[in-house]
């Protein structure tokens, strides 16, 4: 039984990545507890586990009296000789349990402790596997989607991860079996396990599908600067070049517009407006509001970081965007309040 007991604890360190010396601790411990409750409730028990020799020995300490009054923890001389012949008053002596007596309380403290520290050791390599992959990009299955609250349950290898309704994309329709790559935005431990929040909308799920697709980002050459998001339906990213050589932009949409096209399929169609970034606001200002041309951008002198900008009369509504998007977009990336004017200071029909 002993050559089991050890082997299943060999065999658990292979398979789950729990240390035996771990578990044994905790063995140990638990069995000790228990021996404490079934004799007398006191902390007289003493517990060995070799994994050297592989033999258990559990054996109740009890001190050397004149007369016993609690028979728990008291033991007379004349007994006490059978188990050590140097025993005297005073003295503890040591009574070896015979299995029997304590071997169900071994297992049941060992199967209690093993069950137990599987789970912890499953919760820690689950957390330690998504902390390593923190802000970044992973490929998911959607296992099953929950109807009624919408939300999406993934397979990320062996673990499982819920993707809220708030966190997938407006224009997307999840099917079950779907591979997705989702932005892993944080992992914290709690008590019932790692609680890990992934998204489809996050700015970030962006950043990194350019890194991936854009080498000069990825070597460092080329900074994104600044994202501002409205997921599903336009994105802005701002961009700067650290080579006078390297144009950013240039190198972001790629030739013939490959690079951008495949970030823009993997996020279903989702437009993206490359810009220039720029230390000076109203370079900066300028550009976000691509695709509209600007032809003045006045800066509040009192440095609240507001500008009135002004546009062509007849690229104000491209300026604003439908439902005011690409002005919201571009004050997100930015930092600025934009006010938009048109260059006559007319608003016409338009």
């Amino acid at each position: 039984m002993n050559n089991e007991f050890f082997e299943a604890l060999e065999l658990l360190e292979k398979e789950k990545g729990i240390s035996a010396d771990y578990l044994l601790e905790k063995i140990t411990a638990a069995i000790a507890i228990a021996v404490k409750r079934d004799f007398g409730g006191s902390d007289n028990a003493l517990v060995e586990i070799d994994p050297e020799t592989r033999k258990f020995s559990v054996a109740v300490q009890k001190e050397v009296v004149e007369e016993v009054e609690d028979p728990n923890t008291q033991i007379l001389l004349e007994e006490a000789y059978k188990y050590d012949k140097k025993a005297e008053i005073g003295s503890l002596v040591a009574i070896g349990l015979e299995t029997k007596q304590f071997g169900r309380i071994a297992a049941q403290a060992a199967k209690h402790v093993i069950r137990q520290g599987i789970r912890e050791a499953e919760r820690g390599q689950v957390l330690q596997e998504f902390q390593s992959r923190e802000h970044e990009i992973i490929t998911a299955v959607v296992s099953r989607i929950d109807e009624r609250r919408g939300v999406a349950v993934l397979e990320i290898g062996r673990n499982e991860a819920v993707l809220p309704k708030s966190e997938q994309v407006p224009t997307e329709e999840l099917r079950e079996g779907e591979r997705i790559k989702v932005y892993v935005v944080e992992v914290t431990s709690s008590e019932k396990g790692p609680r890990v929040m992934i998204s489809r909308t996050h700015p970030g799920l962006v950043k990194r599908l350019f890194e991936m697709e854009v080498p000069e980002i990825y070597d460092g050459t080329v900074e994104i600067k600044a994202i501002s998001r409205e997921a599903g339906s336009r994105t802005k990213l701002a961009v700067w070049s650290r080579d006078d050589n390297v144009d950013a932009v240039g190198a972001c949409i790629g030739p013939k517009g490959a690079r951008v096209a495949k970030i823009v399929d993997e996020l279903g169609g989702e437009k993206i407006d490359v810009v220039k970034y720029s230390e000076d606001p109203a370079e900066f200002i300028s550009a976000a509001l691509s695709p509209a041309s600007v032809v003045s951008v006045d800066v509040d002198p009192e440095g609240a970081r507001a500008c009135v900008v002004r546009v062509p009369d007849g690229q104000l509504s491209l300026a604003i965007g439908n439902k005011g998007q690409n002005a919201r977009l571009a004050a997100k990336l930015t930092g600025w309040k934009i006010d938009i004017k048109p260059e006559s200071g007319f608003y016409g029909e338009e």
